[in-house]
C-alpha cells in the first residue's frame, strides 16, 4: 500500500514543454498510485502567459488523459491545479503567490509541506529562491520546504558556485534537489543493486579483475530545435559534466554503510575526490572532441538552423577518466557521448581482464584467443544485462566461443517501472536525496570539466571530423588504441 504525502507544489515555468511532456504526467502517475494524497495536494503553476485556471486545467488534461483510467479521474486530478500569471523578477508578485499558497494550504489541509520546482533558465534560480524567502512563500508551520531545480547548474565552476551561493541564502543544502533524470533510470539505479547485492560481483569489482570500464551515451539525432541552447553549451557541458559523471561515480564508489542518501552521497563524493583532474597537457592527450559533418540530405552542424557557420561547439566528446585510489588504480574509465551517431542508446561495458594463462591455446590449434569477459548494462532504450563468457564450441576438440548470459526486462517489469521524472519527484516528496546531485558532486565535476573546456577554448579544432551515422571521429578509437584497447561497441565492426 502506497504511503500518501500531503504537498503543495509551486511550479515556475508551468507553460513550458518540459512541464507538459514530463512533469504533469509524472505527478499524475504518483496521484494514480496513491503516492500523492489525492485529497491533500494542490499545484500552483506560474508563467508569463495570461492563463485562467480553466485554460491551465485544459493543458493538464491534454497532458495526462492518455494515461488516465477515465475522464473523471483526469478531471479530478486537474481540479487541484491553479494558475497565476507571474513575473519572477517582480518582487510584488511573490506577495500574491504567498497569499495564494497559504489559502490552498488551508483549503486542502496540506500541513505546510511545499515543493518548489523551477523549470526555467538557470539565471532565474537565484532570483526565485531569494524572493520565495523574502516574501514568505516558504512554509513556517512545521511542514517541509524543498527546492527542485533543473540542469544546467552553471556553465563552469565559478558560475555554479555563484548560483549555489545564491540558493544557499534561502535554502539549506539538504533542501535543494538538483535533478538529473539519468539518476532516475531503472538500470542506472540497478548498478547499486548489482554491485552491493551480489558478493560475486562486488568481489571482482576492482583493478585485480577489471581491465577497463566504458560508458556510452549515444544520440541518433542532431541538435534539432535545441540549436540555440546547444551551441552555447556543447556536449561537454550538456552531457559529460552531469549525466556521465553521475554514472561514473556510481560505478566507482566504495561500499556505503547503508542505503541512506547521506551514506551513498558520502561515497560518491569520495570517489569524485579521488578522480584525477588533468593538467592542460594531460587533457589534450586524454580527451577528444568532434563535430558532425554532412551526409546525404543531412546538413553538417554548422549549417543547422540557428548555428553560426564558424561554430567550434563540439557535438561529440570521448575521454579517459582515472580514479587514484586502491580499488581503481590503473583502470581507465572511457566515456563517449555525441549526436548524429549510429543509434540512440546508453550502455555501460565492464571489460574484465583475460586469464593470465590461456590453457586452451595448445588445444585449439588456431590463432584465436580467449575473449575478455564483458558485463554490459543497457540503460536505454531497453533495460537489459548481458554477461559475455567464454564457452566451448560444440563438436570435437576444445575450440572456444563467446557465450552470452542475458536478462531482459519483462513486459510486466516494464509496466511496473516508473519514468525517471516520476521516480525522482516521488523521492523529493519523501525527502530522499539519494538520486540527486549534491553541491560537492557538482563542484568537483566542474573542476574536472573546466580544464578540458579551457583547453578546447584555446585550441582551434579541425571541424567537422565525423560522419553522421558513425560512432564519432577516428581520434576516439585512437584514444583507446594507444592503450591497446578498443570500444566494445564499434559500428565499424
Amino acid at each position: 500500500m502506497a504511503t500518501a504525502t500531503r504537498a503543495l507544489f509551486m511550479l515556475f515555468g508551468a507553460t513550458g514543454d518540459l512541464a507538459k511532456r514530463k512533469l504533469y504526467p509524472s505527478i499524475f502517475n504518483l496521484y494514480k498510485k496513491g503516492y500523492v494524497d489525492n485529497d491533500h495536494f494542490a499545484l500552483i503553476g506560474t508563467g508569463r502567459r495570461e492563463w485562467s485556471d480553466e485554460k491551465f486545467r485544459e493543458v493538464i488534461l491534454d497532458s495526462v488523459s492518455a494515461n488516465a483510467d477515465s475522464e473523471e479521474q483526469a478531471k479530478a486530478f486537474a481540479s487541484h491545479f491553479y494558475y497565476m500569471s507571474h513575473d519572477v523578477t517582480n518582487p510584488e508578485h511573490y506577495d500574491a503567490l504567498s497569499d495564494y499558497a497559504n489559502k490552498l494550504d488551508q483549503q486542502y489541509d496540506i500541513e505546510g509541506n511545499r515543493i518548489f520546482y523551477i523549470s526555467m533558465a538557470p539565471n532565474f534560480f537565484g532570483t526565485v529562491a531569494k524572493n520565495l524567502k523574502a516574501h514568505n512563500c516558504l512554509s513556517d508551520n512545521g511542514g517541509f520546504n524543498r527546492l527542485i531545480i533543473e540542469k544546467p547548474f552553471g556553465r563552469d565552476y565559478d558560475t555554479a558556485e555563484e548560483l549555489n551561493n545564491a540558493l544557499a541564502k534561502s535554502f539549506n543544502e539538504n533542501q535543494v534537489y538538483r535533478i538529473d533524470h539519468y539518476l532516475g533510470k531503472e538500470m542506472v539505479q540497478n548498478i547499486i543493486a548489482l554491485r552491493f547485492g551480489n558478493p560475486l560481483i562486488e568481489g571482482i569489482w576492482n583493478n585485480k579483475y577489471i581491465d577497463n570500464i566504458q560508458v556510452t551515451l549515444a544520440e541518433k539525432l542532431g541538435v534539432e530545435e535545441r540549436a540555440g541552447y546547444y551551441d552555447g553549451s556543447g556536449a561537454l557541458r550538456d552531457m559529460v559534466q552531469n549525466h556521465t559523471m553521475q554514472m561514473l561515480t556510481i560505478l566507482a564508489m566504495e561500499d556505503p554503510i547503508s542505503f541512506k542518501d547521506v551514506d551513498i552521497r558520502r561515497e560518491k563524493i569520495r570517489a569524485l575526490r579521488s578522480m584525477h583532474v588533468y593538467t592542460e597537457d594531460e587533457a589534450r592527450q586524454n580527451f577528444v572532441r568532434g563535430q558532425y559533418g554532412a551526409n546525404g540530405d543531412q546538413r553538417d552542424y554548422r549549417h543547422e538552423d540557428n548555428v553560426p557557420n564558424d561554430s567550434i561547439t563540439e557535438t561529440y566528446v570521448a575521454g579517459k577518466v582515472l580514479f587514484e585510489n586502491k580499488r581503481w588504480k590503473n583502470v581507465p574509465f572511457y566515456i563517449r557521448t555525441g549526436k548524429m551517431l549510429t543509434d540512440k542508446f546508453t550502455r555501460i561495458d565492464v571489460v574484465f581482464k583475460k586469464p593470465l594463462v590461456d590453457i586452451f591455446a595448445s588445444a585449439k590449434g588456431t590463432e584465436s584467443e580467449l575473449n575478455n569477459n564483458v558485463l554490459t548494462l543497457f540503460v536505454d532504450p531497453v533495460n537489459k544485462i548481458i554477461l559475455r563468457l567464454n564457452g566451448k564450441q560444440a563438436g570435437q576438440g576444445m575450440e572456444m566461443q563467446p557465450l552470452d548470459l542475458t536478462h531482459t526486462q519483462s513486459d510486466e517489469e516494464k509496466a511496473a517501472t516508473p519514468e525517471p521524472y516520476e521516480r525522482l519527484i516521488h523521492d523529493a516528496i519523501l525527502g530522499n536525496a539519494t538520486n540527486f546531485a549534491s553541491w560537492d558532486e557538482v563542484s568537483r565535476a566542474w573542476e574536472f570539466a573546466d580544464v578540458i573546456r579551457h583547453v578546447w577554448d584555446t585550441d582551434k579544432p579541425d571541424f567537422p571530423n565525423y560522419t553522421p551515422g558513425s560512432m564519432g571521429p577516428d581520434a576516439a578509437d585512437e584514444l583507446l588504441a594507444r592503450d591497446g584497447r578498443a570500444w566494445v561497441f564499434n559500428s565499424k565492426k
